[in-house]
């Protein structure tokens, strides 16, 4: 798995959306003897990416630890439609409560995953990398960039707090894009400054003020290719905005060093999941 360093926001992330789900208790699964022993499993409805293991497990770890789970795949790997994803057997109250939340977890981060996956293969015999932005399910930032790079794209900045990217606001209350390079350099040294252009008069500006990367938003395909040839290797190139499946490659046939892309963690669609229990 290629959790890295996400337990922290993992762990918060399940127990809030359990307190959201099951608040003062599962009163529909108090009907089931406290004793019950069940078993289940999880089976996918349509093809996809599988991505979100540790958060499905975590929800069964918080509310019994002797649930058991046996994955009969891993995350990154394709799954195909009525596939088994893993057997669950365990105390049948607190399988009955994590039901939903561990299928939502599942079923989303899959999504991510999968989206993913069909971009990075669109262009993956080029030299561009495929990036997400900041238009994240609210709270699930860190779990959508993990199924970002589990689809084999790539994360951007995680927030406001760990990369710097000027755009026309930033420009506008600076006074002009050299002063706001300026401030950004004093305030933060060795950090790399990236600034958003809407035309080749701001891409000169922005070379001028020393900019490690720029931001092309809503460039026609013409305009890109202009760009690439006036920055000619003097900063990185970043392609953002009108950026769909059907002419993501023909704008990294510009020559651009990477094309960012909203709709990875933001138009998704659940992956059609189901639980079903067998005993």
């Amino acid at each position: 798995m290629l959790l890295e360093t996400l337990d922290e926001p993992l762990l918060r992330s399940v127990r809030e959306a359990l307190a959201e789900d099951i608040g003062t208790g599962d009163i529909t699964a108090r009907l089931i003897p406290a004793d019950a022993i069940a078993e289940a499993t999880v089976i996918s409805r349509e093809p996809a990416v599988l991505c979100g293991m540790g958060w499905f497990n975590a929800v069964f770890a918080e509310l019994d630890s002797s649930i058991r789970i046996d994955w009969e795949t891993q995350d990154g790997n394709p799954v195909q439609k009525d596939q088994l994803l893993c057997r669950l057997t365990g105390p049948a109250r607190p399988m009955l409560a994590g039901e939903r939340t561990a299928l939502n977890f599942l079923q989303t981060l899959s999504a991510t995953a999968t989206l993913s996956r069909h971009y990075a293969d669109r262009v993956a015999d080029l030299p561009v990398k495929i990036l997400d932005t900041r238009k994240t399910i609210p709270g699930l930032r860190q779990a959508q960039k993990y199924a970002v790079r589990t689809g084999g794209c790539h994360n951007h900045r995680t927030g406001l707090y760990d990369g710097i990217l000027i755009k026309e606001n930033h420009i506008t209350a600076a006074g002009s894009i050299q002063q706001a390079v300026d401030s950004a350099r004093r305030g933060n040294p060795g950090l790399p400054v990236e600034i958003e252009v809407e035309d080749m008069q701001q891409i000169t500006l922005a070379l001028v003020a020393g900019a490690e990367r720029l931001l092309l938003d809503n460039f026609s395909l013409k305009s890109l290719g202009e760009a690439v040839q006036q920055v000619a290797g003097r900063a990185e190139l970043e392609a953002s905005g009108g950026i769909t499946f059907d002419n993501v490659r023909a704008v990294a046939q510009t020559g651009i060093n990477y094309i960012s892309i909203g709709s990875l963690t933001k138009n998704v669609q659940a992956i059609d999941l189901s639980m079903v229990f067998t005993r």
